[in-house]
């Protein structure tokens, strides 16, 4: 693993740098988006890396944005409801597992969903679904991804976390509204925010890990580290390790 180093301001030179608890190594993940290649060979050279360099307890975070606009959003679910069984893992949700648990409740979000890559998704449960869609036909096809959604799936996407604390570290699929302790932040914020979050240049209280959008290379800041690298576009799914005060990328 190559180490990097946070960087740190001037007014907080003298500021401990953020931290695992002891004997803690965290693995986040970003953006999936439907690129079951990918993940796959994440997964292995996180097994690998594990094998290298044992650890008393790891814990494997998920951004979200498993599925959408990629083509194998089925197989992504795939390997992330299998690779619960053996590993600790945390998968949080994003707004793209939001817009699908919707629909299937709520067809009339269907036209929504397919601009931001819904259709890929379907396409991938073989379903396939016109670009303008009345009411029937979107009841329709809700139906159908009923129906072919099998139930590990199903509980999978309406099963996600919104968030997930760790030592000095607060991980989100969109980031943080500034000005409200992380712990009152609203479900709207933790999937969707981003100019606000972004523009932030001080304290959250905590370092926030998010993905939700796309950056050429992962963006390590004092006070948040953005790991979508844009999977689906880009072919480069990226993985930050914490442990201790170090941070690397495999």
């Amino acid at each position: 693993m190559d180490s990097l180093q946070l960087s740190v301001s001037t007014s907080s030179v003298h500021k401990p740098k953020p931290r695992t608890p002891n004997g803690t190594r965290i693995y986040a993940i970003g953006d999936v988006h439907g690129r079951a290649d990918l993940l796959g060979s994440l997964l292995a050279r996180i097994d690998s890396d594990l094998k290298a360099y044992p650890v008393a307890r790891s814990v494997q975070v998920f951004l979200g944005d498993y599925i959408d606009r990629g083509p194998c959003s089925r197989q992504v679910i795939d390997l992330l409801v299998a690779r619960r069984r053996r590993h600790t893992v945390l998968y949080l949700k994003g707004n793209h597992e939001t817009l699908a648990a919707e629909f299937l409740n709520n067809p009339s979000v269907l036209t929504r969903w397919q601009q931001m890559g819904g259709a890929s998704t379907l396409l991938s449960y073989g379903i396939s679904a016109a670009p303008h869609t009345d009411p029937g036909e979107q009841q329709q096809i809700a139906a159908a991804f009923r129906e072919a959604l099998p139930a590990s799936h199903r509980q999978f996407i309406e099963g996600l976390a919104l968030s997930f604390t760790c030592g000095d570290f607060f991980f989100a699929h969109a980031g943080a509204r500034p000005g409200i302790p992380l712990r009152q932040q609203r479900r709207q914020d933790l999937l969707w925010i981003r100019d606000t979050f972004l523009q932030h240049k001080h304290d959250f209280g905590k370092v926030v890990v998010h993905g939700h959008t796309p950056a050429k290379e992962p963006v390590v800041l004092p006070n948040r580290i953005n790991i979508d690298t844009g999977a689906y576009a880009t072919g480069r799914l990226t993985c930050l390790v914490l442990e201790g005060d170090q941070i690397s990328f495999i």
